[in-house]
């Protein structure tokens, strides 16, 4: 694609952001919908403030076992609540 030529909006063909805008004040996403196109997943994720010390004695542990930081606190997270978990009746 040459330097000078302008990508257009994949569903209103438009150039500009104003035409992108003027094509969606007068058009819904759902005329563009295919139902038989599978669902996207999402995966949500949530940032908890962790003190700088605590963080880097898990980065430490972590390195150790060769892993993630991530993985390393989702699993010790799993592992107490399911210690902490009442028993069913």
């Amino acid at each position: 694609m040459g330097a000078n030529k302008k990508k257009l909006s994949s569903i209103s063909k438009a150039d500009t952001l104003e035409k992108i805008g003027a094509f969606w004040d007068t058009h819904d996403f759902t005329e563009h919908d295919d139902p038989a196109a599978p669902d996207v997943q999402f995966k949500v994720t949530c940032a908890v403030p962790v003190d700088a010390d605590l963080l880097a004695q898990l980065e430490n542990q972590a390195q150790r076992r060769g892993v993630r930081v991530e993985t390393l606190v989702n699993l010790w997270l799993q592992q107490m609540l399911a210690r902490q978990a009442l028993p069913t009746a």
